[in-house]
């Protein structure tokens, strides 16, 4: 549902994906997930309810995986992802199928942000909008456990992103993919269709479907790949640019740069 406030218009609900298991942030991670670490005196968890609830979204749904009785947040709904070890974030992702068809916020559990960054993408009308860094390539510098090409960079054309994915040449990346996303309801019945095609398709052991984009299946397969996907069959997807205002925690290296950078009163 879409309710009017403060001069745009509000998605009331949003899924965060926390089922990974978080293994290059051992030993961190040896008893509680990624979202679940401490930056500043809070758990990243508890940042991004704050970013978004400040917004005001105070629909939330997770879906949980590696460690799920260590997030215990009240006024969360909560999804569980048992194949969390087999799977990557969009089948994760779709474990919350059945609340995405009125449209959502889409997040990764691994990343801090500011709640202004919500509100830019909250007021993009488009159906498919991703938050897109255009000051990536300076977050790399020094990054030596996370190598730029793992970055999910892209491509973008007139405000469409016409390419996102890994190992891409980061001379021709406008930014990079932050891991939030907005699905209106129009985006949302898009997203769900095409991924049950891939999935009719898998089933009916077709060979085009063994690899999925950048992902080894689509078992596999991060939401960049379902939105190449997207872009493929000739959906538009737009990208909401910022200029930093964010950091991935992958890494123990990422992890003690946001203690140092990340202070209390953010």
């Amino acid at each position: 549902m879409l309710i009017r406030c403060h001069r745009y218009f509000v998605c009331m609900k949003a899924i965060i994906v926390a089922a990974g298991p978080g293994k290059r942030l051992l030993p961190y991670t040896q008893d509680k997930p990624k979202c679940m670490l401490e930056v500043g005196g809070k758990t990243i968890l508890q940042r991004t309810l704050t970013a978004l609830r400040e917004n005001p979204i105070t629909d939330i749904v997770m879906v949980k995986g590696y460690k799920k009785d260590a997030i215990k947040y009240p006024n969360i709904k909560y999804y569980y992802n048992p194949n969390f070890l087999e799977n990557n974030v969009l089948p994760s992702l779709f474990c919350a199928e059945k609340e995405m068809k009125d449209g959502f916020i889409f997040s990764y559990s691994d990343i801090l942000y500011h709640a202004n960054i919500v509100q830019k993408l909250l007021q993009s009308q488009r159906d498919i909008s991703l938050v897109v860094d255009t000051e990536w390539a300076q977050r790399y510098e020094g990054r030596t456990l996370h190598p730029v090409d793992e970055a999910e960079l892209v491509v973008v054309k007139n405000h469409k992103i016409v390419k996102i994915a890994k190992f891409m040449n980061p001379d021709i990346a406008h930014g990079e993919f932050i891991g939030l996303a907005k699905f209106t309801r129009k985006g949302a019945e898009i997203l769900i269709r095409n991924y049950k095609r891939i999935r009719i398709s898998q089933w009916c052991g077709f060979k085009e479907v063994h690899r999925f984009h950048d992902a080894i299946s689509i078992d596999k397969a991060y939401l960049t790949d379902m939105v190449q996907e997207l872009i493929d069959r000739g959906y538009p997807v737009y990208s909401v640019d910022i200029d930093g205002g964010w950091l991935e925690i992958d890494t123990p290296q990422d992890l003690q740069m946001a203690k140092r950078t990340w202070g209390k009163d953010k």
